[in-house]
């Protein structure tokens, strides 16, 4: 293994405060298959078998904490939680967090073209290092470490929050509760050429305005617009974790 790819490696564990028996796995786990193309001469394997088989691991970590932070949730709920918290967005995010982007092995083109940066990339590497943490060091330290991170997005609470994907629909739906008409969308602006249109929308009740959003579609600024709308009525209450989704929470 060349000295360069060591000294990352070394850092690497060092930043995460885990140490692997074997760095070959770890340095498997972070090289992407555009690398490995590009340099046969240091033989190394891509990180494409040890995503498979950390997406698995993942799936069951996941399910095991869900399962006991929230004992009262129905499937449903449950599963709604996992399918955020093993998504590509979220996944990527956790490896931001844990600066796994600034320690892949990436091929010059994939360089050039922002890899650090691609969301498929990091949740891939991502998934590796947790099958490679599970290879070297066992299930119960691949689960404390990925514990470690969940809890900062999903903490125990005497109730679980909700969670809900779809800002329109938790509009009306809140609307619905208070005995109100449901919210009515309606396009202020439409500028810009065919290729690059941007829409401004505006959320009423009943005639009274309660947000405005831009988007690149109307679907894009009625979601934001209702975004607004709620972070207004709700405060506190909500908040944003990723892309569509944010947790309601409850007052206990």
């Amino acid at each position: 293994m060349p000295s360069y790819a060591r000294d990352k490696l070394k850092n690497f564990q060092k930043k995460l405060g885990l140490y692997f028996f074997d760095p070959t796995l770890l340095r498997q786990a972070l090289t992407h298959s555009s690398y490995a193309y590009e340099h046969p001469d240091e033989s190394p394997r891509d990180n494409e078998v040890l995503e498979f088989l950390g997406d698995s691991v993942l799936g069951l970590i996941v399910a095991d904490y869900f399962y006991h932070l929230y004992p009262e949730s129905s499937e449903g709920d449950l599963s709604k939680y996992k399918s955020l918290a093993v998504s590509t967005e979220f996944l990527a995010h956790l490896a931001r967090k844990i600066g796994l982007n600034n320690f892949l092995f990436l091929g010059k083109g994939e360089e050039k073209s922002g890899g650090r940066k691609k969301k498929t990339i990091l949740a891939g590497a991502f998934e590796a290092l947790v099958g490679a943490i599970y290879l070297d060091r066992g299930f119960e330290e691949a689960r404390a470490f990925l514990f470690r991170l969940l809890r900062l997005f999903f903490k125990e609470r005497t109730s679980p929050p909700r969670l809900i994907n779809n800002y329109k629909s938790a509009l009306q739906e809140y609307f619905q509760k208070a005995n109100l008409p449901p919210p009515r969308y309606r396009t202020v602006k439409e500028s810009g050429p065919n290729h690059e249109k941007s829409f401004l929308v505006e959320v009423c009740l009943d005639n009274i305005p309660l947000a405005r959003a831009s988007g690149s579609s109307k679907k894009e600024a009625e979601q934001k617009a209702a975004e607004k709308a709620l972070q207004g009525l709700l405060g506190k209450k909500m908040r944003h974790l990723l892309g569509k989704s944010f947790i309601l929470e409850n007052e206990d």
